[in-house]
């Protein structure tokens, strides 16, 4: 298992947010184009789309934006994963749009990132839109921030700009939950600070953000302590050979999985023990996140999906009221007291009523404004819903697959909200 987790803990899952325009693609394309990790074709693609917009010099955005309506705006659009690897560590990058009616998609980029960066304008400082990703990366448990102060080179890197922001920042994130920040200053257009130290700066004795990147202990996210196996499904194979097989599918969603464990299956209460653990590889000694395995028991239950195996003297949360803060994604409805979604949880789908609004945040200064339930597009408010049947659940700060859920309009099928369970 140690070994596993190393190769895991090996590879860095980060996301790009910031408001528009303040360069977050083109930090991308310049940290791929400067640690040679792009090919040769995809650089000569980059130069004809350049030159065909009429820039004078290698557009290294152009990179990442990869949709068509994204080139032609120069914005981006929707979330673009890219992959690329130094001799020291793997990354899975997520560009995120920096346009607020984006916001969702810089939701969906961060869910999984293990640390955030935040860019900012150094003409421009801090504004609603840094305030706004750097609280959705707070509530979404996102333990790193590396907070990028981009276009330097348009202040002439003045040293006080750089001390300015980081103070303005600073003071904002005070109020957040953030364990660990790094601010560097940088220019993406120019390479200054990205991938070698900037001669521009020689007052900035930090390191350059790719050092960062490589050296930043992440540690493993996934909650180790909590067993927590959410069926997805009944594996019951049609063959004679496997006739008496019954196994139980699903991901790993926290804890540590043995055979001859002592289990429980949630919410029936009946226990067993595990029987074996396979995989496409064959059977297992052990299974933890984010494996993808089957368990059979030893003893004959009643197990289906949205059921969660657990282990006796640990177990999660049941309840039909859930206290969340919900980020708000339609922009054609607005959340509604009494309102009826369909709600999502791990494998499990139920009914769920809007019990009561809490308050809203105000995204500037995180009060919480208690008379104000008006939650609309990009709006964040803690709530509580009430669901029809019980969930298995535990708090999103104990563990984000346990912890989050999504709602559905029953009627549009559209997803209107995320939700991180307090």
């Amino acid at each position: 298992m140690e070994e596993n987790l190393l190769k895991e803990m090996d590879l860095l899952r980060f996301t790009t947010a910031g408001s528009v325009d303040d360069g977050k693609s083109t930090l991308i394309g310049r940290l791929l184009y400067d640690s040679k990790t792009i090919f040769e074709d995809q650089l000569e693609a980059i130069k004809k789309s350049s030159k065909k917009h009429g820039d004078d010099y290698i557009n290294l955005a152009l990179l990442t934006d990869g949709l068509r309506a994204e080139r032609e705006q120069g914005i981006t659009i929707d979330v673009a994963y890219r992959y690329f690897a130094t001799p020291r560590r793997k990354f899975i990058i997520a560009d995120t749009p920096g346009h607020i009616q984006y916001t969702r998609n810089m939701v969906t980029g961060a869910s999984t990132a293990n640390l955030a960066v935040i860019l900012i304008d150094a003409r421009n400082g801090v504004v609603e839109q840094t305030c706004r990703h750097a609280f959705i990366a707070s509530l979404l448990r996102i333990k790193h921030l590396v907070i990028c102060i981009n276009k330097m080179d348009l202040v002439d890197y003045r040293e006080s700009v750089f001390h300015e922001i980081m103070n303005d920042f600073g003071d904002f994130a005070s109020r957040m939950d953030v364990s660990d920040m790094t601010f560097i200053p940088i220019s993406a257009l120019n390479g200054d600070n990205i991938v070698d130290k900037s001669e521009q700066m020689p007052w900035y004795n930090g390191s350059t953000f790719l050092y960062h990147l490589e050296n930043v202990y992440i540690g493993p996210d996934a909650n180790q302590v909590d067993p927590r196996f959410p069926v997805q499904g009944v594996i019951r194979p049609h063959s004679k050979k496997y006739h008496d097989f019954r196994g139980y599918s699903g991901r790993v969603a926290g804890g540590v999985f043995k055979p001859g464990d002592e289990i429980i299956v949630m919410p029936s209460g009946f226990s067993s023990r595990i029987k074996g653990i396979h995989s496409m590889d064959g059977e297992l000694k052990e299974a933890f996140y984010p494996m993808s395995i089957s368990f059979t028991l030893e003893s004959e239950l009643d197990v289906g999906r949205g059921d969660v195996i657990s282990k006796p003297n640990n177990k999660p949360n049941i309840g039909q009221d859930i206290d969340l803060m919900l980020c708000w994604f339609s922009a054609n409805t607005k959340l509604q007291v009494k309102g009826k979604y369909i709600l999502r949880h791990t494998t499990k789908e139920v009914k769920a009523l809007v019990k009561e609004i809490s308050y809203k945040i105000n995204i500037n200064t995180l009060h919480k404004i208690e008379n104000d339930h008006d939650i609309g597009l990009n709006d964040i408010g803690r709530v509580i819903l009430r669901t029809s049947r019980p969930l298995l659940y535990d708090s999103y700060r104990r563990n984000r697959i346990m912890g989050s859920v999504v709602l559905i309009d029953e009627f549009t099928n559209e997803t209107v909200a995320a939700g991180m369970i307090r």
